[in-house]
């Protein structure tokens, strides 16, 4: 009896292994950086995330099942790939998370799958096991939850039940682009039709669900920047989409994309920093700046590219610019503009001295801003 609990033991700790190594491809679920994560003790993957109420815990990312049934030219997982199949039942996993949340090793669950057995089957297994993590184990923290292109309806109305957050990779910005890397699926039909389902559900409320991700595999379908921003403006604009991820394609041996360079990581930054433009700063898809080629300038951030542009626009008065025109300046975000409201209430900046006390980006904004009338770069510093 002892040799039979200690081999499913050891099979359990080899499925941690493998399925907790394949789900660090996915970012979709607000985790910090991958160099962050740690290495558990059992070969278990745990990630810094920061949820949306900006309280930061620590998540087990983990696959249900790997070695999918699909043939995604850029996956490890992909049908055919070197990666071989192991699934967990939805006990054993239920019961893992359960033994590392208890020991306080973890504080949520982030829950995708490769597809086994068509993606019913397999959603109905994550589904399952999160069903027993919430009525039998009484968790009543925080869980993201992948839906698999291909699930019905019902299950993702139940994922939305159980689930806090729940997310649908696109991949790619165009059915043609999607086309390159993943045959068989269709953008529209399958994955931009998701979204809207789950955007109108997020807009009648009443369930756990309050928000949904998605992700794009940058540089793999040859895909354009002003492809994948402008597929994500659309979506936040019409399917109450929360957040877009980006993940920089990377070659994996055994693909049919293993010959294909992967792209520059700072392609990867600029998409992030546009992104927090377009949710964040009050910039829409039309005030971003593409080069000939369709994509974000590398060698500089696309807030500075719009800047340069309009140098009709500099230097702000400090002490009556709008909010929206503030964040504007190189230099100021939204907590930086936030804090020269507050500030202005009460009293008028004039000095550099206010301003390094109201942001911290003071030298990147001085150049830009007037204070009280006189040009910030006039003023000698004194401390």
């Amino acid at each position: 009896m002892f040799r039979i609990m200690e081999d499913r033991r050891m099979g359990i700790e080899k499925k941690l292994h493998t399925l907790g190594q394949a789900a660090r491809f996915d970012l979709s679920c607000a985790c910090g950086d991958s160099d962050q994560r740690t290495r558990g003790e059992d070969g278990k993957w745990i990630y810094p995330a920061v949820l949306p109420d900006g309280r930061r815990i620590f998540l087990l990312k983990i696959l249900q099942a790997g070695g999918c049934e699909r043939n995604c030219g850029y996956c490890a997982q992909r049908s055919g790939g070197l990666q071989g199949r192991s699934m967990f039942t939805p006990d054993e996993l239920a019961g893992l998370f359960d033994r590392l949340h208890r020991s306080g090793k973890v504080g949520g669950l982030f829950l995708s799958s490769a597809i086994h057995g068509s993606a019913v089957k397999t959603m109905d297994r994550m589904l399952a096991t999160v069903e027993i993590i919430r009525r039998k184990q009484r968790f009543h923290g925080f869980v993201h939850l992948k839906i698999l292109p291909g699930s019905e309806e019902p299950q993702i109305r139940r994922a939305m039940e159980l689930a806090n957050r729940v997310s649908v990779n696109l991949e790619a910005p165009t059915d043609e682009s999607l086309r390159r890397i993943a045959p068989g699926k269709s953008l529209e039909n399958d994955l931009i039709k998701t979204l809207g389902f789950i955007g109108a559900r997020l807009e009648e409320g009443h369930l756990r669900a309050t928000s949904q991700t998605t992700q794009f595999v940058v540089g793999a379908g040859d895909e354009t920047d002003r492809e994948i921003l402008g597929t994500l403006w659309r979506c936040y604009r019409e399917l109450n989409l929360g957040r877009g991820y980006f993940s920089a394609f990377q070659p994996i041996r055994g693909t049919p994309l293993e010959g294909k360079p992967a792209p520059p990581l700072d392609r990867e930054h600029r998409l992030y920093q546009s992104d927090f433009l377009l949710r964040k700063y009050g910039f829409t898809y039309e005030d971003i700046v593409f080069g000939g080629e369709g994509n974000l300038s590398l060698n500089m951030d696309p807030k500075s590219v719009w800047v340069s542009l309009h140098p009709e626009i500099f230097p702000v008065e400090i002490n009556t610019a709008p909010q929206p025109l503030l964040l504007r300046v190189p230099g100021i975000g939204p907590d930086s503009a936030s804090k020269i409201l507050r500030f202005r209430r009460t009293d008028r900046i004039r000095s550099l001295k206010n301003l390094q006390s109201l942001s911290r980006r003071w030298r990147t904004a001085a150049p830009y801003l007037l204070l009280d009338g006189k040009r910030a770069l006039g003023q000698r510093v004194l401390f």
